[in-house]
Order: C-alpha cells, then sequence, then structure tokens
C-alpha cells in the first residue's frame, strides 16, 4: 500500500528503533492497527512495514471520514510519542498547510451550499467570497494546530516563524536537538549586528543593559530564566566592561548615568559603572505591580541606578520620588517612558544618548542594536 501524505507528518522510526519493532511484531503480532484512508496509510508505516518485514499479514482500520483527518492523525502520534512542546509546536507547523486546506474546502462548500439554497433565516455569518475565505482561515488554522498538538499559540507562532526564517534550525528544534526558546537565542546570535561606535560627546546617559544571566546560575536546562536571550543577544559583565574605554571617551567631564539593573545583578554592575567611568550615587526602584517568578521571592521591582561622573548633580531642584509605581506592559524589557520624562526633568540640558535602544526618543540619539533583533514575542 502507498502512504498517504499527511503520514509524513511524523518521522519514520529511526533503524535500530525500526529493528525492534519488526522483532516485536514476529513474536509478539500486531499490537497496534495500520490506519487506512482512501486506500492510503494515513498512520503505521512503520508497523507496515514492520509487518511486511516479519511476514506478519496486516491489520488494518479504516477512518470514518468524520472530522478533521489531520486533527485525527495527529491525534494518534500525539498519545503514542513523547515529544516536548517545542516538538509539538514545530508538528503544529506541519500541520498548517492541511488544516488550511480542510478549512477552505468546507468554507468553500458552504458556500456553494449557502447559494444553491435561498435561507432566509441565518445564525452565522460566511465569507462571502472565496478572497475572505483564503484570508480568513490562516489564523484559525493556527488556533486549531495549536488545540490539536496541545500546545499554545505563541509557540505555534514563533515555530512558524523559526522555520521560515531558519529551516535548518527548525530541523533541530523537530529532532529535539533545540526547544523553541533555544533556538530563538541561537537566531538572535546568529542575526546580531554589530552598532558602530559612539560618537559626539554627551553629558546624560541612559542604559538599559542586554545583561547575561548566565554567570549568575540563571540560566538552566529548564530555561526558566532565559527570556532576555530570546530577544536579544546578551552581554556579559566583561563584554560591557570592555565598553568602558568608548564610554568614557564619549561623556564629557561632567555626567550622569541611569543604568537599569536587575535585583541578582546588583552588584556585579558596580564593575561596569567604575569601568564607564562613574560613581554610583542613588537609586529609582521601579514597582513593577505586576510579579515575576523569582528564586528567592516573588520579584516585582527593577533598579535605576543614578551614577556621575566629576559634578552632575540634577539642574532642577525637583526631588521626585524614588519609588515608582508604574504596572509592567507585556513586552519584554520594555521601560516605562514616565522614566525617560524623569530624566529629561533633573537634567534640563546637555546632549543626552541611550544605550541599547529599542526605539527612538525625541530629544535622545540613540544607539544600540537590539531593534534590530528578529523573533520577539510578548512574555507570559
Amino acid at each position: 500500500m502507498e502512504f498517504h501524505p499527511i503520514a509524513s507528518l511524523f518521522p519514520m522510526m529511526a533503524d535500530e528503533e525500526f529493528s525492534a519493532l519488526v522483532a516485536d511484531i514476529g513474536a509478539n503480532g500486531q499490537r497496534e492497527p495500520i490506519w487506512v484512508s482512501d486506500g492510503l496509510i494515513i498512520d503505521g508505516r512503520n508497523r507496515y512495514l514492520a509487518c511486511q518485514k516479519a511476514n506478519v499479514e496486516p491489520q488494518y482500520l479504516y477512518w470514518s471520514g468524520e472530522g478533521s483527518l489531520v486533527a485525527f492523525v495527529v491525534s494518534l502520534n500525539l498519545h503514542r510519542r513523547h515529544l516536548s512542546a517545542s516538538q509539538r509546536g514545530c508538528v503544529a507547523v506541519d500541520m498548517l498547510p492541511w488544516l488550511e486546506e480542510e478549512a477552505k474546502a468546507r468554507q468553500l462548500a458552504t458556500l456553494k451550499q449557502n447559494r444553491e439554497v435561498e435561507q432566509e433565516d441565518r445564525f452565522w455569518e460566511e465569507p462571502s467570497t472565496v478572497s475572505e475565505i483564503i484570508h480568513t482561515r490562516e489564523g484559525r488554522a493556527t488556533e486549531q494546530a495549536a488545540v490539536a498538538t496541545n500546545t499554545n499559540y505563541h509557540y505555534v507562532s514563533d515555530a512558524k516563524r523559526i522555520a521560515t526564517e531558519a529551516p535548518e534550525v527548525f530541523q533541530r528544534v523537530k529532532r529535539g536537538e533545540l526547544t523553541i526558546p533555544q533556538a530563538k537565542r541561537e537566531i538572535a546570535k546568529r542575526d546580531f549586528v554589530a552598532p558602530p561606535p559612539i560618537e559626539g560627546k554627551y553629558r546624560i546617559f541612559y542604559a538599559d543593559p542586554p545583561w547575561s544571566y548566565g554567570n549568575s546560575g540563571v540560566i538552566g536546562a529548564t530555561d526558566n530564566y532565559g527570556r532576555a536571550e530570546r530577544h536579544y543577544p546578551s552581554m556579559s559583565i566583561e563584554e560591557l566592561c570592555d565598553m568602558g574605554a568608548q564610554v568614557r571617551e564619549s561623556s564629557e567631564g561632567d555626567a550622569v548615568l541611569f543604568l537599569w539593573v536587575t535585583s541578582p545583578l546588583l552588584e556585579d554592575s558596580f564593575r561596569v559603572i567604575r569601568a564607564w567611568g562613574f560613581n554610583y550615587k542613588t537609586s529609582f526602584v521601579w514597582d513593577k505591580v505586576r510579579h515575576n517568578f523569582g528564586h528567592y521571592n516573588s520579584v516585582r521591582h527593577e533598579l535605576l541606578l543614578i551614577c556621575t561622573k566629576g559634578a552632575c548633580t540634577p539642574d532642577a531642584p525637583e526631588l521626585i520620588d524614588s519609588v515608582q509605581t508604574i504596572e509592567r506592559s507585556d513586552i519584554h524589557s520594555q521601560k516605562p517612558d514616565e522614566f525617560r520624562a524623569i530624566i529629561d526633568t533633573l537634567y534640563t540640558h546637555g546632549n543626552r544618548i541611550e544605550l541599547f535602544a529599542r526605539c527612538a526618543a525625541e530629544g535622545w540619539d540613540a544607539w544600540g542594536n537590539q531593534a534590530l533583533t528578529p523573533l520577539t514575542t510578548p512574555v507570559s
């Protein structure tokens, strides 16, 4: 018998595993049926070939034709195979063309029926043209694929982008060699574009470095803390300190640095501050309202350190509350605009630059590469 193309959603067994299946079927018979639709095998290719090799008559069951063929095949395989969430996300991506075609066929059939039969009372709205059907079916297929593979929509969306932008990395995820978050980190590093040197002289610096948590024992096999690396290439403390020469060269004799840091890296951040030619003075605390997972507590704050070079006290006499309560957004590492406004209030004149900038801001020069980084998604 020939194999239905849909059976290729899942890989064939490796030689050693297949030999074990042949031996088992030869000794104990075929335990699981081979599923067939329209004369083609939709599930059980390995069992079919093993039966042939073991000289055992194959046993078949026939799909009823009800519901989605692709969902049926995926369901059979997910019950037998031990796939990670990332691998299931890859299966969902491979399912999409089939689901989209099924949706298109159903909607076209409904459209044809509705045109042939006058229905005065309709309780739903169908797309009125083929172009509308084609336009709407993709999003629905992604949702269906996520449900069918027991994974979430964002994982499927990420896997789809990986498949498009880095097919070779997608295959590694599919084989279980990488998780989707690890694949995103690898792609971010691969696509890294080094920013040009800092040019000009500046009095005010604002920086949110891409801190690496690897040297703090945070990123492990479970990837609980690997979020930053999923979005942009991080930098070690040594790499950040190595920027000291150009930061010193670009800073005026009297300058101020506002530096974002999280609590796990607070101690290490002072090495960077000194390497950049500044001295720590005080800090703002950002109360994010919403919590993040932490090793020792539930983290809902981040620190904005104020550091100076020479004499650079604020231009304005206003004393702004050191604790700012602003609910964080769902965009990874996005800082509230209110903090840039605070800096502008305290320091009213002088050239200003944002290092590792993610977006442009009026009155500020921007330096960095994170805005170029692909595969960014909201954190859950």
